[in-house]
């Protein structure tokens, strides 16, 4: 049994871990920083449209108000999907960051070769990447990746189409060109066109790897590709024969169908399941930085990201903020009966625990989140036998192995949350029970290998 913490003590774990984790909230920037050089590019950032041409701008006017500049406004780069956020300092000097939307690839390939202090990625980084930044240090670890928000792949149609659900094998073999006329998904005749973002897209390279690849296709050449989200939603809801794929935000005038995967039931990109990250197309937005984070104003811009402002400037635009919230859930046939009771008696957190790849230790955002359940369990008062704790996993051919290891990574959040000196009501493991994915590919079995919290 965990021994109990004094609310002095408690505290003083929550600002020691909110700062390993997130780093300290409130980071003034030295007066010889904000003291630059006229027209200065203080930050320069490359990488994903989805964050960069709304989000990415949005968090660096924040992040400048908050440092005392004045006369923030945002400016048309030269070339098309690039911006400057122009400010004045306290001395009357002129600084910028760039924010450049190009792809998330191009990140990469601008620490590469020291065009970027930050990237943005709609997606995380490959291991390919991650190797030919490895002089840089290790871009994979949680000094490096910063989840700063979550999105959904919203599938989209004209609003007149009345088909209500997909499930990703019938998405991959829509975008493959297999499935050509609507009427061979039960929808009135006609023939399907096709909308995609481009190649350097992290948008395409989270669908391509959600969709395509996980049923063995490749993006049919006919599809028409864009690099702006915006212009693609616009087309879309143009063309009563359209379907395409877009980052939460910019679904616009555009319909979203519900989405299965696997034997999971079909879901709308709902905010709800996609801060749970439920959703079969859910997705998490990042920054890359240099671990040492060398830039003075990369390292603001970061921590202004995690926290509570930043966070709320991520909801004005759009996204989906990563702040614990308690969910009502309603009951349906298809829960266990352990689980229908806890939707009746408990409600649900809108954070959910996941692992690295193939090992039992907590991922990065699951890091970042502990302090986050730990200042609502406080402010709500839910320390002392108010959690239960619930796992899930993958399929095995032995039902109780299942059982017996999702229980374990409900175990593995438990000790993490007991320094703190919460205590638990229950902990349960429900195996292969309410699958969000399918198991067939990587990616399904770490969606599915996940710890859920509710609270009572």
């Amino acid at each position: 049994m965990s021994r109990a913490l004094s609310t002095s003590d408690r505290e003083t774990w929550l600002r020691t871990l909110s700062f390993l984790l997130l780093g300290s909230v409130c980071y003034a920037l030295p007066w010889s920083v904000l003291a630059a050089d006229d027209n200065a590019s203080v930050l320069r950032i490359q990488g994903s449209n989805t964050i960069g041409a709304r989000l990415g701008p949005a968090l660096v006017e924040g992040l400048l108000e908050e440092q005392g500049l004045s006369a923030i406004r945002i400016e048309a780069g030269m070339v098309e999907n690039e911006q400057r956020i122009v400010a004045t300092n306290a001395d009357g000097r002129r600084l910028s960051i760039e924010v450049a939307a190009h792809g998330s690839g191009t990140g990469f390939s601008a620490l590469a070769d020291g065009s970027a202090e930050l990237a943005a990625s709609s997606r995380p980084i490959k291991d390919s990447e991650a190797s030919n930044l490895a002089a840089l240090g290790d871009l994979t670890s949680r000094e490096a990746e910063q989840i700063i928000a979550l999105d959904g792949l919203a599938i989209i149609l004209h609003p007149s189409n009345p088909l209500t659900a997909l499930s990703t094998e019938q998405l991959a073999q829509v975008f493959a060109g297999e499935l050509s006329d609507w009427a061979q998904l039960g929808a009135p005749p006609g023939p399907i066109s096709l909308y995609a973002r481009d190649d350097k897209s992290g948008t395409f390279d989270t669908f391509k790897e959600l969709v395509l690849s996980a049923n063995a296709r490749t993006l049919a050449a006919h599809a028409k590709r864009y690099e702006s989200s915006e212009q693609l939603s616009d087309a879309v809801s143009q063309d009563r024969n359209a379907i395409g794929f877009i980052g939460l935000p910019y679904i616009r005038q555009a319909k979203a169908l519900a989405i299965a995967a696997g034997d999971s039931q079909p879901m709308l990109p709902t905010p709800a399941l996609i801060a749970t990250e439920d959703y079969p197309l859910s997705r998490r937005l990042f920054l890359y930085n240099q671990p040492a984070l060398a830039n003075p104003w990369a390292r603001a811009l970061v921590q202004f990201a995690h926290s509570p402002r930043g966070q709320a400037i991520v909801e004005r635009s759009g996204f989906i903020a990563q702040n614990v919230q308690a969910m009502q859930v309603t009951a349906t046939p298809e829960m266990p009966a352990r689980y229908q009771a806890l939707t009746r008696e408990a409600q649900r957190l809108s954070v959910n625990f996941r692992f690295q790849q193939g090992s039992a230790s907590l991922d990065n955002k699951a890091l970042r989140d502990l302090p986050r359940l730990l200042d609502y369990l406080q402010q709500q008062n839910k320390l002392e036998r108010k959690v239960v704790l619930v796992g899930f996993g993958d399929a095995k051919a032995d039902v109780a192995r299942a059982e017996l290891l999702s229980k374990l990574r409900a175990m593995a959040v438990r000790r993490e949350l007991s320094k703190a000196g919460v205590s638990f009501r229950e902990i349960i493991g429900l195996g292969d029970e309410l699958p969000v994915a399918a198991n067939n590919a990587d990616d399904g079995r770490i969606r599915n290998r996940r710890v859920e919290v509710w609270v009572y």
